[in-house]
């Protein structure tokens, strides 16, 4: 018997998704219900029903699992920005290396014992250096500053976050109070009229400094000297006050332009014995506390010896390179962000580190021209869609005795680790690492090194004619694909569908791979639910 939508059913909560949501099976369907733990016997309302999955929503906890515990957040069930509010830290690290190790061996092919456990962070409250915070305004037309509502652009009002650090939230206060006081209107998307879109704010661990970045859509607006003001008198650690121009119809953050209305343009911290100054385009991790764990890691792995030159890819403000250059002979640094570069020469220059290069450019292009300076070991830290099919290749060519990936994804680590071991590397060993506790994100290291290729050849002949070439191209592969809109949306999508949808998003597909054998042949399409899955498997891998 199928599920009926509106209809409750009685189920236990066996395991949860990529994006923190707990999973049953029911009537044999499996169904995705969210803000429940693993363990927890419910009665489940159905509110969705597709061809292979439903989706649902807790009625009633008849039993709850010894994992759930009350949440601490009074809008955790409401807000997009954390999922594991509800269970214990302990079992939220479970989670997370579960994830991590289903990752690797689901779609990386290899084996799940690499992974050497995850290292859990040592608070979970305002652990957060940096706060993005959207504005708004809320029913009865009060400004508002939160977080989006899972799955949409309507602000959750959040005047105290508890991974957020104290000062982002003071700050975010006053704004407010000034905007409405000053008739500031905040940016309204969808009729592209208004002027603050975003409160972002940086705050140095070790410092203790603070710095606001306000995002605007216009260049002039009232009261910004008593703006400044306030914010000095509230938020004493401030030492930069900056405003940002971005006039994108995109949800882009930052804009192109950044100009100084109170104070320094840079913020300083100190991150593994290094002195930092950071602008506000810069990447810098927002969990102090698990970087320093995390960068320790990568270096370990690196292993090290005084002789090496080292190439650090997606290297940021200099944090990773830094620290690789201690134990080097050689540091090169490469990010595509022009102010990422400039403070992270500065910051070369300010710690004493001569052994040290930093150059502009896109990833995958700086290691191809690099490749010539004989590279020992590669350190890579792409951002959320991994490695872009150029980087790939050019790791390839320069061949690097050993590569130290550091991932803030599992799937796409897990994509780039089957790639590379294909190309003959072989996975070492992996640790996981929570830097963002109450999330459903996870960062990883793992260190992939070249293995000896074997001699024996094989001959094996096969026809072209039919095969989709482009498995062999820039993207995931058919296996890749699938695994992903299994896993973040239980749907199951065959070779057919996703053909078909890479031929409407101009994808190159073999010139013959899954077309009907005649023209009076007739397929099945792809229906509508599957292809947007797929569509976001694609944007997920950098396809589209």
């Amino acid at each position: 018997m199928d599920l009926q939508k509106n209809k409750t059913y009685r189920c236990q909560i066996t395991d949860y998704t990529a994006d923190g949501t707990g999973f049953a099976k029911i009537e044999g369907r499996a169904v995705f219900v969210p803000r429940t733990a693993v363990g927890d016997q419910c009665d489940v309302r159905i509110v969705k029903v597709t061809k292979n999955v439903a989706f649902g929503r807790v009625e009633k906890i008849i039993v709850p699992s010894g994992q759930r515990i009350a949440p601490a957040c009074p809008v955790a069930d409401k807000c997009g920005g954390c999922c594991y509010q509800h269970i214990t830290y302990g079992e939220e690290l479970r989670a997370k290396e579960k994830k991590v190790r289903d990752a690797l061996t689901r779609i990386g092919g290899q084996d799940g014992a690499k992974l050497l456990g995850i290292t859990g962070a040592p608070t979970t409250e305002h652990y957060r250096n940096k706060a993005q915070y959207p504005v708004g305004r809320d029913k009865e037309g009060s400004i508002v500053t939160g977080f989006y509502r899972p799955r949409s652009h309507d602000i959750v009002p959040v005047d105290r976050c508890l991974i957020q650090s104290e000062t982002a939230d003071k700050i975010a206060a006053v704004v407010r109070e000034w905007m409405t006081e000053f008739s500031v209107k905040p940016y309204d998307y969808a009729s592209k009229r208004g002027t603050i879109r975003h409160i972002y704010v940086r705050v140095g661990e070790k410092s203790g400094e603070s710095q606001l970045t306000l995002i605007s859509a216009t260049k002039k607006m009232p009261g910004l000297d008593v703006l400044v003001e306030r914010l000095r008198a509230a938020a004493p650690s401030l030492t930069g006050i900056l405003l940002n121009h971005n006039q994108r119809d995109d949800n882009v953050i930052l804009g192109d332009r950044t100009d100084v209305l109170w104070g320094e343009p840079m913020l300083e911290d100190r991150l593994c014995g290094h002195t930092f100054l950071l602008s506000p385009e810069a990447f810098y991790q927002v969990n102090h506390a698990q970087a320093e764990r995390l960068y320790a890691c990568a270096v370990d792995y690196a292993g090290l010896t005084g002789e090496e030159t080292v190439l650090d890819l997606y290297c940021g403000a200099g944090t990773i390179t830094l620290a690789l250059a201690e134990h080097a002979k050689t540091a090169i640094g490469v990010e595509i962000v022009p102010e990422a570069i400039e403070n992270a020469k500065r910051n070369a220059l300010r710690n004493g580190m001569e052994n040290t290069e930093f150059f502009c450019a896109d990833a995958g292009q700086a290691a191809q021209r690099l490749a010539k300076r004989g590279i020992d070991v590669l350190v890579v830290d792409p951002p959320r869609k991994g490695l872009d099919a150029t980087a790939r290749d050019a790791i390839l060519k320069m061949q690097p005795p050993k590569v130290v990936y550091v991932s803030c994804d599992p799937a796409t680590l897990a994509r780039d680790v089957a790639e590379l071991c294909g190309a003959g590397y072989t996975l070492e060993k992996a640790r996981a690492f929570d830097l963002f506790p109450r999330t459903f994100h996870v960062e990883t290291v793992v260190l992939l090194s070249k293995g000896e290729v074997d001699s024996k050849k094989i001959r094996v002949e096969f026809s072209l004619e039919d095969m989709d070439m482009s498995e062999f191209q820039d993207g995931a592969t058919y296996t890749q694909i699938k695994d992903y809109v299994l896993e973040h949306s239980g749907l199951k999508v065959s070779n057919l569908y996703i053909s078909q949808i890479k031929r409407k998003c101009g994808i190159e597909v073999g010139k013959n791979y899954n077309l009907p054998r005649s023209e009076d042949s007739r397929q099945p399409q792809c229906p509508p639910e599957k292809e947007k899955a797929i569509r976001e498997a694609f944007k997920y891998f950098g396809m589209i």
